[in-house]
């Protein structure tokens, strides 16, 4: 059996059991996470989120592009309509230890992969995650920052260990709150 296969025959039992139903549009949290694709790092696991607790995005790194600032944005304008006042929802960016996107930071890795994405070398280095606590200030930062982005929106920034299995707050939400 394929992992596809698998994974499919795992959704025929969430369905059958109505592991769907219920489930909402606006996370029940006011939780939208920004991670790693690692399959090490799993927020539904290691945060205990269930369906509808969060909106998720996972890019490699974890990291904070303008593809992310624009999910972001989105949201932010759809949750605009729906609370008239007061916060809107809280971004929680979340980098790991081990990061596998540190290979970035190596000249001849990441020129073969410059290559085979037609991406700027320069700009991929700039994705790496060498040091998550650096790195994830820097992402909550890049949010606080952009214009799209209302200051109804709280961002905090976190490190998870892959080792440890605990996360631990570089930036609390209240920092930024510009509330």
């Amino acid at each position: 059996m394929s992992g596809i296969d698998s994974a499919l025959a795992r959704n025929r039992a969430f369905a059958s059991a109505g592991g769907h139903q219920g489930a909402v549009v606006f996370p029940n949290l006011r939780l939208f996470v920004i991670t790693c694709l690692d399959p090490r790092v799993d927020p539904a696991h290691f945060l205990g989120l269930d369906l509808s607790d969060a909106i998720v995005v996972r890019n490699v790194g974890g990291r904070v592009t303008t593809e992310v600032i624009n999910d972001v944005a989105f949201i932010t304008q759809l949750a605009e309509n729906a609370v008239p006042e007061g916060p809107l929802f809280e971004v929680a960016v979340i980098h790991h230890t081990q990061c596998g996107s540190g290979a970035l930071a190596d000249d001849g890795f990441r020129h073969l992969y410059a290559v085979r994405i037609r991406a700027n070398q320069s700009a991929l280095r700039m994705n790496a995650v060498l040091d998550p606590g650096v790195t994830v200030a820097c992402d909550v930062e890049a949010l606080r920052s952009a214009s799209a982005i209302s200051s109804r929106v709280l961002v905090s920034g976190h490190v998870y260990d892959v080792t440890t299995g605990r996360v631990h707050t570089v930036a609390s939400a209240d920092e930024g709150d510009g509330l």
